[in-house]
């Protein structure tokens, strides 16, 4: 196995855009929805006005250059060509971190923070506050490889691990939201020596029986958010975790399906209003979808649901933890019962603003709360 790293510069052929804006030419809408809202999915004139900015109004070079800027670059663990990005402080004792995006994200969920981490004191922060940042793009994602084998979750963890000492980290801290929760935790989980702590910004731990006959009313809403979700807001789930391969093939041929795919998410996971000119920007969500549509990721990508989605682990972690709970998140548990799983935590912060893409919606935020979080671990 090669375990050298290269740099990795995108340029992405003007064929490729050419062939993006017939596709959007050619779309074949559907009629609109027997309803005003957004029950049944994308409105037709929410789904039309995105899919036109793209067309008209966005620019892929822009984000292209902002990536090429940061510092990419690939290198082969397991069989698997992962891309990344690596992002080293100016302080010379700042904190090795890596972090994981999850589904329907990217490495584009890191762009606004990376900044603010790597280097606080320009941007009227803390110079002690500041990481060396390393943020891959998971199998079947982005520009990493599209596997032909299985890649569940404890083997990105254990490669994750891998590609931090590769970079010559002897010690280092983990973050991780959705998916990037899963793996983070699996990172800990390993017991490796090098992992000094981890954060988390979506929290998995489920109440015991026991606990449902004493519930306080932040628990019962949470479960009441949790069962809602599961009756109506998880047919992303069900079928990328059971047939990812036939959804595959639409995302991967036509754009606005994988657009629409996508910006459902977005505005139903943030605080948004669900108009494109609200969720995030329509800018910053195109630059995260184009990391979908580019390489063609759409079947890679939902094939991590049927490795991995039923095994967001129980098992207690035994290194420090620190938790950020945002008032979107799909579940949002208690501290009680995190306890249980997290016996070592070190940072619990339950936010009142924020959306399950914190690094989208809130970068500073974000950045506040992966600082707190660490400060404990160094």
């Amino acid at each position: 196995m090669d375990d050298s790293v290269q740099p990795f510069r995108l340029s992405i052929p003007d064929s490729a855009i050419e062939d993006l804006y017939g596709r959007l030419d050619a779309t074949r809408w559907p009629e609109p929805a027997t309803v005003d809202d957004w029950s049944q999915g994308v409105p037709l004139d929410a789904a039309r006005e995105l899919c036109r900015h793209w067309r008209e109004g966005y620019d892929w070079r822009r984000c292209e250059a902002e990536l090429n800027q940061l510092g990419q670059f690939r290198t082969e663990i397991d069989g698997c060509g992962i891309h990344f990005v690596h992002v080293r402080s100016p302080e010379p004792h700042a904190l090795p971190l890596v972090m994981t995006h999850g589904w329907p994200g990217s490495v584009i969920e890191f762009l606004d923070v990376i900044g603010p981490l790597t280097n606080p004191r320009a941007h009227g922060g803390d110079p002690g506050d500041a990481f060396h940042v390393v943020a891959p793009s998971l199998p079947g994602y982005g520009f990493s490889d599209r596997p032909r084998e299985r890649w569940g979750v404890p083997r990105i963890a254990r490669a994750w691990i891998t590609l931090m000492t590769r970079l010559g980290y002897p010690r280092f801290v983990a973050q991780g939201g959705d998916w990037g929760s899963a793996v983070t935790n699996a990172i800990a989980l390993t017991g490796a020596p090098e992992v000094l702590g981890i954060h988390l910004n979506m929290v998995v731990a489920l109440p015991d029986p026991a606990d449902l006959a004493d519930l306080t009313d932040v628990e019962k809403a949470a479960l009441a958010d949790l069962e809602r979700y599961r009756r109506d807001g998880n047919g992303y789930a069900i079928e990328q975790s059971t047939r990812p391969q036939t959804i595959g093939y639409g995302l991967v041929d036509s754009p606005a399906a994988q657009a629409m795919w996508i910006y459902e998410k977005f505005a139903e996971w943030t605080d948004s209003g669900g108009t494109p000119e609200t969720v995030l920007s329509r800018d910053r969500m195109l630059d995260n979808i184009m990391l979908y549509w580019l390489p063609g990721t759409g079947a890679s990508s939902a094939r991590l649901y049927w490795e991995s989605f039923r095994d967001f682990s129980a098992e207690p972690v035994s290194r420090p933890v620190a938790c950020s709970i945002f008032p979107k998140e799909l579940f949002r548990t208690s501290r009680r019962w995190a306890e249980r799983k997290y016996p070592q935590i070190v940072h619990w912060n339950e936010l009142d603003r924020g959306g399950h893409f914190a690094a989208f919606e809130q970068p500073a935020l974000f950045v506040e709360e992966v600082r707190a979080g660490f400060r404990p671990m160094r």
